[in-house]
Parts: C-alpha cells; sequence; structure tokens
C-alpha cells in the first residue's frame, strides 16, 4: 500500500506549489507539468488549429462517407470516442470542479480544451497512421500501443513501453467499469428508491447482450450518443433560455473568480485554475490515448480526417457538454446551493429548474451517459488486448467478462481502492503517450498542412468549375 500511495502521489499529487497573492498557492501535478506545456507545444507548431481548422472540423462531418466492408467511419469513430468523453464526467466531474474551485473553474476548463485539440488531433493521426488491419472484427485497430510500438519495437514482436501502455489503460478502463455501476445504482437509489442490486443487474445484463456481440457496441453508440446529447443540451439550452436575463451576471462571476478578483474567494484563483485545468484535462482524455484507439479503426481518405474528427470531439466535450453542467448549476441562486457538494449539487439545481422531474431526469441522463462510456471502454481495450494476446478470442472474451464483473462489483459497494487504481492506470497512460507523440508528432503536423493544401485545391477546384 505504501508503493501504491507513493506511484499516485507522484502521479496525481502536487509536485510543487506556486505561492500567490493573498495567502493561496497553485498546485502542480505531473500530469499538468506534461499536457499543459504539450498542448501549448502542439497548438503552436499546428498554427492554432482549433481556430484555424475549425470550419473544416465541421464540414468533414457533414460530407457523405463511405467505408470499406467491417470498418466504420470517421463520424462513427467520433461516436465512439464521444461516448467515454461526454460521460457521466461531465456531470460528476463538471460538479466536482464548480464545488472546489468555484465558478472560475468553468473559464479554465475552456482553455484547457482550445489546448487540448490540438493535442488530441496529433494522437489521433498518429493513430490512423499506424493502424493495422483487424482480422478479429474486420476493418481496422490501432492506438497508442502500436504507434510506441514503431516508434520503440522495430522489427521486434513487443516493446516494453507499448506493453506498459496497453497494461495501463485496460487498468484504467477496469477502474472506470466499476466507478460507473455505482453511480448509476446511486442515482437510481436516490431518485426512484430502487435498490442497488436491482439497478446494477439490469445494467450488467442490457451491457452483457451489447458487448458480447461481435460488432454490436459502434451501432449502438452511433444511435445513443447523439440522442443523449441532444436531449441534455437541449434541457440546458431551455434553462438558458429561460434566465438568459442572469447571463451577463453568471458570465461576470466566471470571469472574476477564474483570476480570483472576487473578494468573497480571496485566495481561490489556485483552487479555480488547478480544478478548472484537471477537469478539462480528463473530461476531454486529450493526451491520454483513449480516443486514438477509435481513431485508429476509422476508413478515412486521410489520416489527418482522423484527427481533425478527434479534435470536434474535445470541442463537443469540454466546451458545449461541460458548459451545459454549469450553466445548470450557475444559473441558481447561491444560497440555495451552499454548502451541497457532488451530485446532490447537481440534483438540487435540476430540481430547482424543474422540480422532481428535474431528479428523475438527471438520474436517466447519467445512466445513459455511463451506459455508453462503458461500451466505449470496452472498444478502447480491443486493441490493447490484440497486443498483448494476438488475436485469440478467448482473450477478448475474458476482458469482456472481467469488465462486466467490475461493473456488477461497482454496482453495490464502492472500491476506493480499484477507483484509484484506475487514476493510476489514466496517468500512467498519459506519461507513456507523451513520451512517443512529442517525438512523432512531426509527422502529424506535415499531415495537416498537406491535408488543408489539398482540401483548398478541391475547394478552388469545384468553385471554377461551378463558375464555368
Amino acid at each position: 500500500m505504501q508503493v501504491f500511495h507513493f506511484i499516485y502521489n507522484l502521479l496525481w499529487g502536487d509536485l510543487f506549489t506556486i505561492p500567490l497573492p493573498g495567502g493561496s498557492s497553485v498546485g502542480i501535478s505531473l500530469l499538468v507539468l506534461i499536457l499543459i506545456p504539450m498542448g501549448l507545444y502542439f497548438t503552436v507548431r499546428t498554427k492554432c488549429l482549433p481556430v484555424r481548422c475549425f470550419p473544416e472540423m465541421l464540414r468533414i462531418t457533414a460530407e457523405k462517407k463511405t467505408t470499406k466492408a467491417g470498418a466504420i467511419s470517421g463520424v462513427q469513430a467520433l461516436m465512439v470516442s464521444t461516448a467515454t468523453r461526454v460521460g457521466m464526467g461531465n456531470l460528476v466531474g463538471v460538479v466536482a470542479a464548480l464545488s472546489a474551485g468555484g465558478a472560475g473553474a468553468v473559464f479554465w476548463m475552456w482553455v484547457t480544451a482550445l489546448i487540448g485539440s490540438s493535442t488530441a488531433y496529433i494522437e489521433a493521426t498518429l493513430a490512423q497512421m499506424h493502424k493495422e488491419p483487424d482480422p478479429m472484427y474486420g476493418g481496422y485497430r490501432g492506438g497508442p500501443a502500436h504507434y510506441i510500438h514503431h516508434l520503440f519495437g522495430g522489427k521486434r514482436r513487443f516493446s516494453i513501453l507499448a506493453i506498459l501502455f496497453a497494461l495501463s489503460g485496460l487498468l484504467c478502463w477496469g477502474g472506470i467499469s466499476q466507478v460507473i455501476g455505482n453511480s448509476v445504482s446511486s442515482a437510481f437509489e436516490y431518485a426512484f428508491h430502487i435498490p442497488p442490486i436491482v439497478s446494477t443487474v439490469i445494467l450488467v445484463a442490457l451491457s452483457a447482450v451489447i458487448v458480447l456481440r461481435k460488432n454490436a457496441t459502434v451501432k449502438v453508440l452511433d444511435i445513443l450518443v447523439p440522442i443523449m446529447a441532444g436531449i441534455y443540451f437541449v434541457a440546458a439550452i431551455f434553462i438558458i433560455v429561460k434566465n438568459v436575463g442572469q447571463l451577463p451576471v453568471v458570465f461576470s462571476r466566471i470571469f472574476e473568480e477564474a483570476f480570483g478578483l472576487r473578494q468573497v474567494v480571496a485566495g481561490g484563483f489556485g483552487a479555480a485554475l488547478m480544478n478548472g485545468v484537471k477537469r478539462g484535462l480528463f473530461s476531454n482524455e486529450a493526451g491520454s490515448g483513449s480516443a486514438p484507439c477509435a481513431a485508429a479503426s476509422a476508413d478515412v481518405s486521410h489520416p489527418a480526417k482522423a484527427g481533425l474528427y478527434q479534435a470536434l470531439g474535445v470541442f463537443i466535450d469540454t466546451i458545449i457538454i461541460c458548459t451545459c453542467t454549469a450553466m445548470i448549476m450557475l444559473l441558481v441562486p447561491e444560497d440555495l446551493l451552499a454548502g451541497l457538494e457532488g451530485m446532490p449539487l447537481l440534483q438540487t439545481a435540476m430540481q430547482y429548474h424543474f422540480g422532481q422531474a428535474g431528479v428523475i431526469f438527471i438520474a436517466i441522463i447519467l445512466w445513459l451517459f455511463s451506459f455508453s462510456t462503458f461500451l466505449g471502454v470496452l472498444y478502447y481495450a480491443r486493441p490493447n488486448v490484440a497486443y498483448l494476446f494476438g488475436n485469440r478470442t478467448i482473450a477478448q472474451l475474458c476482458c469482456k467478462i472481467l469488465y462486466l464483473v467490475m461493473l456488477f462489483i461497482g454496482g453495490l459497494a464502492a472500491y476506493t481502492f480499484v477507483w484509484d487504481l484506475g487514476d493510476i492506470g489514466i496517468a500512467l497512460c498519459t506519461v507513456i503517450n507523451a513520451i512517443a507523440i512529442i517525438p512523432l508528432s512531426g509527422k502529424a503536423v506535415r499531415a495537416l498542412n498537406e491535408y488543408m493544401a489539398q482540401s483548398k485545391a478541391e475547394r478552388k477546384a469545384k468553385k471554377e468549375q461551378k463558375d464555368a
């Protein structure tokens, strides 16, 4: 346990603190020290990709797609990654950030999303460049384990760093499975007084029906993700429009607290900064190497397209969905939420907006978000299991059964140790992934320049043809 806590604190704890005026300080963890500078570096190298290429992201999402038999499209890969990004973290995580860091955390979430988009582009494009045919499920597979292997493994069967990434990823996603089970059973017990064993059995049974079928996951997420995200977005927009007169005050509060300007949060700058940054980093998953596992499976005409899809996914997750959750809470009188934290804070906010129906709505949305996250992490596990054990059906089946068991256990009791193992897993994934994508990033940048020049030439040719 001492070794475990040492590793946990090394990855997630503050390596050092920076004192600030007013007696507060900012603690800098290893993950923040890696991801923020890396994101800034990639943003500069891609010439501010999140802004410059945003119109192209929207254009390729709307264009018609054709894929090879067994493969998935770039948009379907986006749905898989969005399923895990737009998960329970968009509810529970944002609430935690606001509880600890105040309204100012929202601003730093936005900043982190802009930086993270460039990182998401780099790792997804590299995954697409290093993908391989998938003889088990059809189409393609790949991810960080594959491009790490190509960078360090050469012609050898395994690379130590690639093995460590695959094991860390499986550890992380297993921990997430348990958190999902616990979150769903707790929400349903609060909203409907349903015993945890009942909601857990139903969740596990439905998950098993889908994940134990060969290619059902992507088809389900294709339908589920747009519907659940759309419903939540519409509900949030309704709340925002209904309280539109309060928006100037809310935005003023966000910016004031972001920089610690309000006297009531004197010394709160550090909390707002770090909670917003951490929430943004681990909500959009940019840099952790998770989303590239989906990006590699996409059948796209150019590797850069896969990267642009995933950069858009960061925008959808943090700028849209996380902001929706923040607005739901910030448009409630502060005294009504005083002293509350965690899910009770969000449930109280929804009750203020919609009455008891709001509590029920959040429970159902949390169930959908969590369910989609579970399907997404199992999809991520596929290429990593294949890298470790080869094309063995029994290995894939054992992984699915193990995750279903952890989903069941999590629904009945909260095992903090296993949750912490999941945190260690994602932190290790991020560190190992960064070691590979920084030296390989030049390939992704060249692909972006090539693709944008090609796209511009095609649009110019079409315009000239239309004018003629």
